[in-house]
């Protein structure tokens, strides 16, 4: 069993870590400091198809292709835009075909627009709203620092 660490307090992880995301960064965390970022969904799991003997060929281990997340400030990147183009939610509603009351949770963050609707202000408002982060396996770093120092010795965590 690998034991790991939690990458901001240092304290054990008995069961399976959190991946939360603080300030653009993907962490291993415990239960306690999870609270400080946005939890992310773990990576699928590979499938593994069985090859005929005949066709076995010696695989090179396929690199991971970055995937694409939604911006944490994307409802500011839209409101400044819109009005930069001194639009209304109005206007960018009708330009888009979405009501108002789509656009004003968007801009208040009490939705997340899905990949369609992503796509079309990105369009309308000539932005992106999507960044590439890659998903890669964070146990191969467990153990490498040997000093000992964890995030949370350096940084002051800032409470609410």
């Amino acid at each position: 069993m690998i034991r790991m660490e939690c990458e901001i307090c240092g304290k054990p992880i008995s069961d399976h870590p959190k991946r939360v995301k603080i300030d653009g960064s993907i962490m291993a965390v415990c239960d306690e400091c999870s609270r400080f970022g946005r939890i992310q969904k773990e990576p699928p799991k590979p499938k593994f198809r069985k090859q005929n003997n005949k066709n076995q060929k010696r695989q090179q281990p396929r690199r991971e292709e970055p995937q694409e997340e939604l911006m944490e400030d994307y409802n500011e990147i839209i409101r400044k835009k819109r009005e930069a183009k001194n639009w209304s939610r109005e206007q960018l509603g009708q330009k888009i075909n979405e009501k108002v009351s789509v656009i004003h949770r968007i801009e208040s963050k009490k939705m997340v627009p899905d990949t369609k609707l992503i796509q079309k202000l990105e369009k309308a408002l000539n932005i992106e709203l999507l960044e590439k982060y890659n998903t890669d396996d964070l146990s191969q770093y467990i153990g490498s620092s040997g000093s000992g120092v964890k995030l949370g010795s350096i940084v002051k965590i800032k409470r609410k």
